[in-house]
């Protein structure tokens, strides 16, 4: 009866109606959320997986950069960047290291597997990261850069110039120069290490000295946070740590997180490819030397469409590595007049230059001593070889072409056999012959007649002097 009572009272008040209805939909909803909430909180987090294995160049830090977009886009707890490196390039380090400072996701850099190292560009990243870690058996240091080399050691009785925080100059510096390089690289180290409360003294000597520490040394002198042998034991120590964010403070949750690797992809392989020198070098003589046989032969197509990409990629690799650009002006150079001995009677001279002027730019084209990023001696030798044999064909080419006689234009005419297609009316030895599919007045030495064979023995004008070919002035 009370039921009936509601349900007709209901009836007469559609709000009431309405109201009823929204409290159900509320109480279904949050029912719903409250079963979700403990499967939500069971699921596990998830970590990424990033590796470098070599250089650090533009591929590897283009790789990184994007792995910590992607890491931050997931929603990962945790990005770990598995490192072995024996250095890299400046401005790719420098690319890593910004977007590791601003990611919105905690990244630890972790030195493995064991026997890896984090030398020279390897220790900024692992100063730079926000949980450093490293394996047993694995080193770090030597982050003076390469382009310097070792400071001299100190004389007698003066302070080694690797003492931290003093403002002295440098003791037997080599030159302004790189006492400026050598004090801007320790300012940069030790101020990573201050941000995130590490050793910043041993960082300033990593720098000035060259030292290196073993992983249980980098341990004891807080260099590093972690020592963990394998990805399990790293993650059961991250568990719980607290790291410093952009604006934030975060506690890692990765006890049995699930473990998401970023493998590179084609854009990174092709990148890792153009950016080696040697391939960048292989790229311009090829592009060049392209363009100039499309230079040689107009219309061919294939060499001037094939040298523009690879001239256009070469160039791309070059800008994205350190380049002498005086090497690089000489190679250029040197393929310019090796292109132009096929253009210029000149014996040999353009040519030679050429081989010589690209040798010497290719020897000093890369202007750092990072291992990895020199242009091999074997390699300039087959290309300056294989310029001099194709700038010899060339010449051996065109001299044979200048001793064969003309057979092409008016020379070619003189003594090619032709039939009268038609006589003249005014006069019995002129008549009209076809030569090579076109019509020429013709001048017989006797009269000529309609489909004779005549000789053509001159050439005057727009008229040819032609004998018959029976006649005595027709001799072999």
């Amino acid at each position: 009866m009370g039921a009936m009572i509601e349900a007709s009272a209901l009836r007469r008040h559609p709000a009431l109606a309405c109201a009823a209805l929204l409290r159900h939909l509320l109480a279904t909803l949050l029912g719903a959320c409250l079963l979700a909430a403990p499967a939500a909180a069971s699921a596990p987090p998830t970590a990424g997986l990033l590796t470098i294995d070599g250089v650090i160049g533009p591929a590897s830090a283009d790789h990184v950069v994007r792995g910590i977009d992607r890491s931050v886009s997931l929603g990962h707890a945790v990005l770990i960047l598995r490192m072995d490196t024996p250095g890299g390039l400046d401005t790719s380090m420098r690319s890593v290291i910004k977007a590791i400072l601003g990611s919105k996701v905690p990244v630890v850099v972790w030195v493995a597997p064991s026997g890896a190292r984090a030398a020279s560009a390897g220790t900024y990243l692992l100063y730079a990261s926000h949980v450093a870690a490293m394996a047993p058996g694995t080193n770090v240091g030597a982050a003076t850069p390469v382009e310097i080399g070792l400071a001299p050691p100190a004389a007698p009785g003066q302070p080694p110039p690797g003492d931290a925080g003093k403002d002295k100059p440098q003791q037997g510096a080599a030159s302004p120069m790189a006492a400026k390089q050598l004090n801007d690289a320790g300012a940069y180290l030790r101020g990573l290490a201050q941000l995130h409360g590490r050793n910043a003294d041993w960082a300033e000597r990593a720098v000035r000295e060259s030292v290196s520490l073993t992983a249980e040394e980098a341990l004891r002198l807080r260099v590093i946070e972690v020592l963990a042998p394998d990805l399990p034991s790293l993650l059961a120590r991250l568990d719980g740590r607290r790291v410093s964010l952009p604006g934030q403070q975060r506690r890692l949750q990765t006890a049995g997180a699930t473990v998401v690797e970023f493998s590179p992809d084609w854009r990174t392989n092709v990148l890792a490819a153009i950016a080696n020198p040697s391939v960048a070098l292989l790229l311009m003589t090829v592009g060049i030397y392209g363009l100039v046989f499309e230079f040689m032969n107009p219309g061919a197509v294939a060499p001037g469409v094939i040298g523009a990409i690879c001239l256009l990629l070469g160039l791309y690799a070059l800008q994205l590595l350190p380049v002498n650009y005086a090497g690089l002006a000489l190679i250029i150079l040197g393929l310019a007049f090796m292109g132009a001995e096929a253009f210029l009677p000149s014996f040999g001279i353009p040519g030679l230059g050429g081989i010589a002027a690209f040798v010497a730019g290719a020897l000093m084209l890369i202007d750092t001593e990072l291992p990895g990023y020199g242009i091999p001696p074997g390699l300039v030798g087959i290309l300056a070889v294989a310029s001099a044999l194709l700038l010899f064909g060339t010449a051996r080419l065109a001299v044979k072409t200048r001793r064969r006689p003309v057979t092409s234009g008016a020379a070619g005419l003189v003594g090619a056999l032709c039939t009268v297609e038609r006589s003249a009316r005014r006069h019995p030895h002129e008549a009209w012959v076809r030569v090579e599919g076109e019509l020429w007045r013709a001048i017989g030495s006797a009269p000529l007649s309609l489909g004779q064979t005549v000789r053509i023995v001159g050439r005057s004008g727009l008229t040819l002097e032609v004998v018959p070919v029976n006649d005595q002035h027709d001799k072999p």
